[in-house]
């Protein structure tokens, strides 16, 4: 019995079997909708235009010996966030038969926990004053940065369920920095050498760039992208200007990480500011501040992740940094 059999039997169980959304029944839904509803040489035409599907198999499309083994070839390392989006494309823009998507999305919808408003501005690595900002359409929370534009880096393109990667990274900034004919790996090194400025002489967040960076030669650049110094909020005033309060803190995220459209991850690298004055005696203020904030993030639906400075002084802090991000893919999967 093949997998959409399965499927629909366990459907019709009274009560029905708990459909169990993981990257196999995923890619054989999405493969069994395209098989049965395109010939061939649609799937040809349907993959790389209408579906905007990379090859990534061995050989050539043409090459392919089945219809199968042809999305395969255009499915290589999706994990399931990049496989819900994909199948929501499938249904959206293919006039097919849905063989169990539908049912698989709202599962999986069901099932996640995130963040629940889309991703509408980015703005991140600033290496140099603030930008200053302005609502230029609040209707439509359309930003305009009106002073300090060309310290700060904008990713103004949408951000899909599949969330974001370095890839999409690499392609945007390709387009803006006029490097066309570059190979993916040069732009990829431009990008972070860029990246890296906007850390100054932070060696510890540094590291943890730099650690998560070699993460793309060996997964690739499909990976989600480690973006540094993302503005989260955003006061005109400082707190010198407010006479010491803020109504909003921590204006910036050192790194975010977004595994999909719903699931966001905040990484953290703690220096003495975070919880000592500038006389370097501990402040308890400062400290609840921290806190205060990360309680509001996670009630907003991010993860977040912190790191003391004192980790990063060992040798094998960068050996720590690896496996933590190998756990935290894994678990996102």
């Amino acid at each position: 019995m093949g997998f959409w059999d399965s499927f629909a039997a366990g459907l019709s169980e009274d009560p029905p079997r708990r459909v169990i959304v993981s990257t196999r029944t995923l890619r054989e839904a999405i493969e069994n909708t395209l098989i049965y509803g395109f010939s061939r040489a649609a799937l040809e035409v349907v993959l790389p235009d209408e579906l905007d599907l990379a090859w990534a198999g061995t050989g050539t499309p043409v090459e392919a010996d089945t219809k199968r083994t042809l999305i395969d070839g255009h499915l290589v390392g999706f994990e399931i966030p990049q496989l819900v989006a994909l199948a929501r494309r499938v249904l959206a823009e293919c006039d097919v038969a849905d063989h169990g998507l539908a049912v698989l999305i709202a599962e999986y919808e069901k099932g996640s926990s995130g963040v629940d408003s889309p991703a509408k501005n980015l703005i991140f690595a600033a290496n140099g004053p603030k930008p200053e900002m302005v609502l230029r359409d609040a209707v439509s929370n359309d930003i305009l940065i009106t002073k300090n534009a060309e310290f700060c880096l904008v990713y103004d393109r949408p951000i899909t369920e599949a969330g974001l990667s370095f890839q999409e990274l690499i392609q945007w900034w390709r387009e803006r920095e006029a490097m066309a004919d570059t190979d993916d790996r040069d732009v990829g090194l431009s990008l972070h050498k860029r990246l890296r400025e906007s850390l100054g002489e932070n060696e510890p967040e540094r590291m943890v760039l730099d650690v998560y960076s070699r993460r793309y030669g060996e997964h690739g650049f499909g990976i989600p992208a480690l973006i540094p110094q993302v503005y989260l909020h955003y006061d005109p005033y400082t707190k010198y200007q407010r006479k010491g309060s803020s109504p909003l803190e921590r204006q910036r995220m050192d790194f975010l990480l977004l595994f999909s459209a719903r699931k966001r991850v905040v990484i953290e690298v703690d220096g003495r500011q975070h919880y000592a004055s500038e006389d370097g005696r501990a402040n308890t203020q400062l400290y609840a501040e921290m806190v205060t904030e990360d309680r509001r993030l996670r009630l907003s639906g991010y993860e977040v992740y912190r790191f003391g400075g004192k980790e990063f002084e060992s040798s094998d802090a960068p050996s720590m940094l690896a496996a933590f991000f190998d756990e935290l893919s894994s678990r996102m999967k």
